[in-house]
């Protein structure tokens, strides 16, 4: 963050400074800002925010005595020794603030770049690929997670100094108009967008509502900024239309390369036997450069397409980018994560693409899970643990049997299906998979399909199988709600 004086903050949030002298306004400074009273460092700026469990005003006296400068909040709280910024709302205030801190960044006569991304696919990881390219260039400041909203995306921004030379800004929405807000704190001058689907349907009413709350961030742009759409996804490029500056594109149509300019594609594109996309990065230049990814995915293929022509437009050369796609085999958790899981002598390998799911990315994480070792004689015995996916409006049911009907065609040798407890719709939702997926098969199939209410009942099943099949693969794929990925951590716990 750039260091701010009290009377900055005060001005930047057009709020009132309570609990504190005249002289604090100018002696009194933030240099880092935290919602979370147990993050508070000396120094920091703390946000009480009202949440619908917890309210952060509970914890001013705390973040008083953990060093913090000064508090925001709606309410002064008369019984905490810190200075207080007052405010109607402490959401927006906090917006107000990243935008300053960004502004402040902006006058230093030194160059920065804000990157955003939004898509219904694909976000988090293209940004953590980002993350990975420009990193190489100079400081990069990007979220953690998916910190997407209306609070991560400040609190990211908020991390930006005077150093930082890029700033990749992850921007998701449930409604319109929550990206063009967050573009009106962080304004891209590269604006990316991957995908628009499905996912949020039900929120949103409609694809083509969907494609709207998408190009916000491209109406949002800064001045002359440069555009990068997905030339495979007609509503993606559709947005070229509103574009304020030159536009560049990523696609699979190695062709495409040579006719556009500004074209990146993939070309040649197979899997290894871990599930890791191997292709020809095709600019359209000419230029051709072998990649071998860290991460495994077909559908990674499109998020590294977006990153690498980001990093391209950036200066890095072909062979540098591939360099670094190749080197990065972490990103955010539970994101097509593979590791061992060993427990009472039993041991299968997972892949955990829990953090959350949509049609498309079910589709991508069974094709991650038929890829792997596909092209050995002993193949593994694949398992399914598919959750319920939220969001989808009146035809979540059939999306939901037609997802258990893509694993079962695809060739898993089971499929759990996970509800949520004691919650009926997300249990009915479980028995759709399940349901899709029995109807997929032959009389004479006898592989396993199951829908269980929790995730106890799925390892008990999962216990079972791996008992009779010592060589296991098994993926983790559900809504935040399935509690898949808490499954995931307690398997890692267990492992430790």
């Amino acid at each position: 963050m750039m260091r701010m004086t009290l009377a900055q903050m005060v001005q930047a949030v057009h709020g009132s400074a309570e609990h504190c002298d005249c002289d604090d306004l100018e002696t009194v400074t933030a240099t880092s800002v935290v919602t979370d009273s147990r993050q508070v460092v000396d120094g920091a700026l703390f946000v009480a925010i009202a949440g619908e469990h917890v309210d952060g005003h509970d914890f001013v006296d705390a973040a008083a005595r953990q060093g913090a400068a000064a508090a925001l909040v709606e309410r002064e709280i008369k019984s905490a020794p810190i200075a207080q910024i007052v405010v109607p709302d402490t959401v927006a205030a906090l917006g107000a603030l990243a935008k300053a801190n960004l502004e402040a960044r902006k006058a230093i006569d030194e160059p920065f770049t804000i990157i955003g991304i939004t898509g219904s696919v694909g976000k988090t990881t293209t940004k953590d690929l980002l993350h990975a390219l420009l990193s190489t260039q100079g400081e990069t400041v990007a979220p953690k997670g998916s910190f997407n909203n209306e609070i991560g995306l400040p609190l990211t921004a908020l991390k930006v100094g005077e150093r930082t030379r890029y700033l990749v800004a992850e921007m998701g929405a449930n409604h319109i108009g929550e990206i063009a807000r967050l573009t009106k704190i962080a304004p891209p001058d590269i604006a990316v967008v991957l995908k628009v689907g499905v996912a949020h349907l039900g929120e949103f009413g409609s694809v083509e509502r969907i494609a709207q709350a998408k190009s916000e961030i491209v109406r949002g742009e800064a001045p002359n900024a440069i555009t990068v759409l997905n030339a495979d996804d007609e509503r993606v490029a559709a947005m070229s239309g509103i574009a304020k500056g030159d536009v560049f594109w990523f696609g699979i149509d190695k062709a495409q390369a040579h006719d556009i300019d500004g074209y990146m594609a993939a070309d040649d594109i197979a899997l290894d036997d871990l599930g890791h996309p191997v292709f020809e990065l095709v600019s359209s230049q000419g230029v051709e450069q072998r990649v071998s990814l860290g991460i495994g995915g077909r559908h990674n293929v499109m998020n590294a397409l977006a990153a690498a022509s980001v990093a391209k437009l950036l200066g890095m050369p072909l062979e540098r980018i591939a360099q670094v796609l190749a080197d990065t085999r972490r990103i955010s958790p539970h994101r097509m994560a593979v590791s061992e899981v060993e427990r009472d002598g039993a041991r299968f390998t997972l892949i955990d693409d829990s953090f959350n799911a949509n049609p498309d990315s079910m589709r991508a994480g069974i094709d991650g899970l038929m890829a792997w070792r596909s092209q050995e004689d002993q193949q593994p015995y694949r398992v399914a643990v598919l959750g319920s996916m939220l969001e989808l409006g009146s035809d979540e049911h059939n999306l939901h049997r037609t997802i258990g009907a893509y694993a079962l065609d695809g060739g898993v040798d089971a499929l759990i299906c996970v509800g949520g407890g004691d919650d009926a719709s997300l249990n009915a939702l479980a028995q759709d998979i399940a349901d899709g997926g029995t109807e997929a098969k032959d009389a004479d199939d006898m592989r396993p399909v199951r829908a269980v209410k929790t995730t106890q009942q799925a390892d008990d099943l999962i216990r079972a199988l791996n008992a009779e099949h010592p060589d296991m693969l098994v993926l983790l794929k559900g809504s935040h709600a399935s509690g898949l990925s808490a499954l995931a951590t307690q398997w890692a716990a267990e492992a430790e």
